[in-house]
């Protein structure tokens, strides 16, 4: 088994700003079910929610980004999926929407009114051992 890690920071400024001037920037980079589990919010809270999105999935592609150049893969961002599975604990999830079920991500989220930051851990499971 490997493991390895990734993480990254931004202004929540940055991703609203984006999302406010820049036409299909949401789209691009969120899949519907984030777009929609995030428009339920209608403060502007909801930008901290994108961002904290926005960098989960840049820290998902670097923790993931040898295994993926090793198998000569490519993989956008709005195929990397975040979403809450348990609202009560807030817990994110990771989804990926291409076929790379052999690698597990866990990732961790923060943010406040001026920054997002997140971390993710993946763990490429061995094909022999099947750990």
């Amino acid at each position: 088994m490997s493991v390895y890690c990734g993480t990254d920071i931004i202004e929540v400024e940055r991703v609203k700003n984006a999302i406010i001037s820049t036409k299909g920037f949401k789209e691009e980079i969120f899949t519907n079910n984030e777009i929609k589990e995030i428009e339920k919010i209608t403060s502007d809270y909801k930008y901290q929610r994108y961002a904290g999105r926005f960098v989960a999935k840049e820290a998902v592609y670097k923790a993931i980004s040898k295994i993926l150049y090793d198998r000569n893969m490519n993989l956008t961002l709005n195929q990397i999926e975040i979403l809450n599975v348990d609202e009560l604990k807030r817990r994110p999830k990771v989804n990926f929407l291409i076929n790379i079920s052999d690698i597990e991500v866990d990732v961790s989220i923060s943010h406040i009114k001026e920054n997002a930051i997140a971390m993710a851990i993946a763990k490429e499971r061995c094909e022999k051992c099947g750990k």
